[in-house]
């Protein structure tokens, strides 16, 4: 028994990683969980569903029930396997966990057309389809009179949310995310879904050329991808239900709320001159919150 007892999950890019830690506390919270994972390489390459597999048979060993999907995500009929196939296996579908992404860094000078479409397809893309087959889903329930308490979990990063150099096409995706789930989560209230976004941090392997391996034993400890997890089964529980609509940094050592975009300092009824406009703007900045740096926080 646990908080989940019950509950059909699905986790894309499941097989290892921050995915992975979901669906094992998901399933041992008593989630039935679909592990999906096209068990690519870290820029999207390459096929096997080895990784998902390993998570099916670790959940199946504990006295769990899972099952592996390898569809793309990012592809329309995929996405739909996806969601009819934990229909299916399970008898319907309680939690879409959007996990699965990409990495293709590169300055924004040198980076290629491939580099671009390939980040925003997975991530933007990967998190629109199975997100629109589920919202068809849980609407059709609702039609026919039945009760829903869904949960649409996605995945932004402080890339997105606050900035980072070298990641112009993962960044851009992420902020999607982020609108997307404000978006989405006033949508489908109606329909008895909530729809909320994280923003990890953590050590994996899209994240190990950015500096994190060669921290401390400490910190690799806090940075581990296990600290991601709690918040996301408690998202995927009934005891959220009152919770949408909201972006949560989280990592091993802070979880916090983040608040997004709000209209600062405002002139009303502006000068048509630009001239004139321009000694406003200056103000204006000049007065404004400076934008968060890295980490969320306020540049120094």
């Amino acid at each position: 028994m646990g908080i989940n007892d019950g509950r059909v999950c699905i986790v894309t890019g499941a097989g290892r990683g921050i995915g992975r830690e979901h669906s094992l506390m998901l399933a041992a919270q008593g989630a039935k969980v679909v592990v999906n994972d096209l068990g690519g390489e870290m820029d999207g390459s390459g096929r096997s569903t080895g990784p998902a597999q390993e998570v099916v048979d670790e959940i199946v060993a504990a006295g769990g029930e899972a099952v592996v999907n390898g569809d793309d995500i990012s592809d329309w009929d995929g996405a739909k396997r996806l969601i009819d196939q934990a229909v299916d296996e399970f008898g319907r579908l309680d939690v879409l966990i959007n996990n699965a992404g990409i990495l293709r860094d590169r300055m924004l000078t040198n980076m290629t057309e491939a580099e671009w479409d390939a980040v925003i397809k997975v991530h933007l893309k990967g998190t629109f389809a199975p997100a629109r087959h589920a919202a068809a889903y849980w609407r059709e329930r609702s039609k026919a009179g039945e009760e829903n308490d869904g949960r649409l979990i996605n995945t932004s990063s402080p890339s997105g949310i606050y900035g980072n150099v070298g990641q112009t096409n993962y960044g851009a995706a992420k902020a999607g995310i982020a609108a997307f789930t404000i978006i989405a989560a006033k949508e489908l209230a109606r329909y008895g879904v909530t729809v909320n976004a994280i923003a990890p941090a953590a050590l994996t392997r899209m994240t190990e050329n950015l500096g994190l391996g060669k921290a401390d034993e400490e910190t690799k400890a806090r940075m581990s991808p296990r600290w991601i997890a709690p918040i996301v089964t408690w998202l995927a529980s009934p005891e959220s239900r009152d919770v949408t609509g909201r972006v949560f940094d989280v990592t091993g050592h802070a979880l916090s709320v983040s608040e997004g975009w709000h209209r600062g300092p405002t002139q009303e009824n502006p000068p048509d001159d630009p001239e004139l406009l321009g000694e406003i703007v200056t103000h204006l900045v000049a007065i404004a919150r400076p934008n968060a740096n890295t980490f969320g926080y306020d540049e120094k």
